[in-house]
C-alpha cells in the first residue's frame, strides 16, 4: 500500500496495490502490520457499513476518551467526498479539514485519527460505504459538530436542497459551540 500525506498530519489516504487482469482485480485491503508500520499503531475492533442513496451527509461525528475512534474507511460501490475535521483544541490545524473522494474505482481509503470528526456526503446514486474503527461504539460518549457550520468552509459537492440528513444531524452545534472536543496536548493512543 502507498501512503499520502494530507495537509493535517495523521491524517492520510491509502492507495493499495491492484493486480487487474481478465477476469477482474485483486488487492489487500487491509495488513495489520503493513498499517502499524506506516501509519498509525492501533488494532480495530469493529467493522461498519451502512448503504446510502445520492444526496445523504453523515456526520460530523466523534467519540470522545476514554472510547474514541480512529476510523480507516472505504467505498465498496458507488463514490463519496469523506472529510476529517481537526476538533483537538489546542492544535495548530484545530478547525481545518480534509476532503478526498473515496470511489470504487480508485479503492481509496482514508485515515481518521482519534481526536478528529468525519463524515461523508454520497456522490453516486447509492453508496456502500465500509469503515473500521479502533473502539467500539458507545454512545454515551458519542458527539457531533455541525455539517454545515460556515467556519469549517466544507464544500460537501451537494446542493443544498437535495441535501438528505439524519434527525440528529440537522440538531448539532457549531464546533465553537460543541462540548466534548479534544485536548491537543493529550496522546489519545495511550
Amino acid at each position: 500500500m502507498d501512503v499520502i500525506q494530507t495537509s493535517i498530519n495523521g491524517v492520510v489516504i491509502i492507495e493499495p496495490h491492484v493486480f487487474n487482469d481478465s477476469r477482474g482485480y485483486f488487492f489487500e485491503s487491509f495488513n495489520q502490520r503493513e498499517f502499524e508500520e506506516k501509519v498509525c499503531k492501533t488494532i480495530f475492533v469493529q467493522d461498519n457499513e451502512s448503504k446510502s442513496s445520492y444526496g445523504v451527509i453523515r456526520g460530523l461525528h466523534f467519540q470522545k476518551p476514554p472510547l474514541a475512534q480512529s476510523k480507516l474507511v472505504r467505498v465498496v460501490k458507488g463514490a463519496v467526498l469523506d472529510v476529517a475535521v481537526d476538533i483537538r483544541k489546542g492544535s495548530p490545524t484545530f478547525g481545518q479539514h480534509v476532503a478526498v473522494e473515496l470511489t470504487e474505482e480508485n479503492h481509496r481509503q482514508f485515515f481518521i485519527p482519534r481526536g478528529f470528526a468525519h463524515g461523508f456526503s454520497v456522490l453516486s446514486e447509492e453508496v456502500v460505504f465500509q469503515y473500521k474503527c479502533d473502539n467500539f461504539y458507545a454512545p454515551q460518549y458519542e458527539g457531533t459538530v455541525a455539517w454545515n457550520d460556515p467556519d469549517l468552509g466544507i464544500d460537501w459537492r451537494i446542493p443544498i436542497d437535495k441535501a438528505v440528513l439524519s434527525e440528529k444531524d440537522q440538531k448539532t452545534p457549531i464546533l465553537n459551540n460543541a462540548y466534548l472536543l479534544f485536548d491537543y496536548s493529550v496522546d489519545l493512543y495511550k
